[in-house]
């Protein structure tokens, strides 16, 4: 019988454990889940899925280990770890992909539209002045992973003309890809709307700095679902004091929840969002954990395996 440890809070193990469990059977695979808090023998555990708030650091005794089976998109917490020799996987779900769309889309449209504008406003204004169409407002997507290929191709759909930047070059229908530097420089000086949604990594560290918000356009607008640490904070705040940025809509930061009195609260030109853009749901994520483990006692390759040769140097 194949043993799975959760490696997550019991919160989510509440959520998950019917899921897993009933996803596990449809896959065929015999298995039994263990929650951490039950301490099973480290040398037995097949399989770990993971939370990167999990308690568990060191992967030493786990001796067996197939592979770990991360419950996020994000890999950060554990990628870097030296103790994990085994595989480790990302989360890639369609309901996290579909809600990282419909958040982008949405304020992507918002800002297009200028719809803040006609929701607060409180001295009545008639201002008829309609906005452009999509087609001239170019939008920048930095990252073409799963998560970004598809807001890319939701918003090329509406007809935003859109470039992608990422480490290598992607053919995605509808999208303009450059990877570089001068490809980065290029995207952003072009964009009127920038979407950030790169991973975190040691290359994306502060990617978002004050020499590359100095090459966006004056009064374009900046999006962050990513995660918070790809920006600088500082220079963010500096560059919509000084009015070179219009607006910044923020879904991650460095500190989570957004500690009270954090400046992003109350700056007249920020929205914050409260790391809602894409969530991993038990339903649809419990069926994408037990395929993975059902591919692995057959024998098969991993879908979604992380490359940590860059975390780990």
């Amino acid at each position: 019988m194949t043993l799975v440890l959760f490696a997550a809070n019991r919160d989510k193990w509440r959520e998950y454990e019917a899921s897993l469990k009933n996803a596990l059977t449809q896959e065929g695979v015999v298995a039994q889940i263990l929650h951490l808090d039950d301490a099973p023998p480290p040398g037995s555990v097949d399989w770990i899925v993971y939370a990167p708030n999990s308690t568990l650091k060191d992967f030493t005794p786990y001796t067996a280990l197939k592979g770990v089976l991360n419950l996020w998109a994000g890999v950060e917490g554990i990628e870097g770890n030296r103790t994990l020799t085994a595989p480790l996987t990302r989360m890639v779900d369609g309901d996290l992909t579909q809600g990282m769309v419909e958040w982008v889309t949405g304020h992507v449209l918002r800002h297009h539209l200028g719809m803040d504008a006609q929701i607060a406003n409180p001295e009545c204004r008639w201002d008829p002045v309609p906005p452009p169409l999509a087609r001239d407002r170019p939008v920048a997507i930095l990252g073409l992973g799963a998560l970004g290929g598809a807001c890319g191709r939701a918003l090329s759909a509406l007809g935003f003309p859109v470039t992608g930047w990422s480490r290598s070059e992607k053919a995605i229908p509808g999208i303009r890809s450059v990877t570089g530097e001068d490809g980065l420089a290029a995207a952003l000086a072009a964009a009127e709307i920038v979407v950030v949604l790169v991973p975190h990594t040691r290359s994306t560290e502060g990617l978002i700095d004050a020499a590359r918000l100095a090459q966006m356009r004056r009064g374009a607008v900046l999006l962050n679902p990513a995660r918070g640490a790809v920006i600088d904070d500082d220079a963010l705040l500096d560059a919509l004091d000084r009015g070179h940025l219009a607006h910044a809509t923020l879904d991650t930061f460095r500190t989570e929840p957004l500690p009270e009195g954090h400046r992003f609260w109350t700056h007249p030109r920020i929205t914050v969002t409260p790391h809602i853009a894409s969530v991993t749901r038990p339903a649809s994520a419990a069926c994408v954990i037990a395929a993975n483990i059902a591919r692995g006692e057959r024998g098969e390759p991993l879908l979604h395996l992380v490359d940590r040769s860059e975390a780990l140097g």
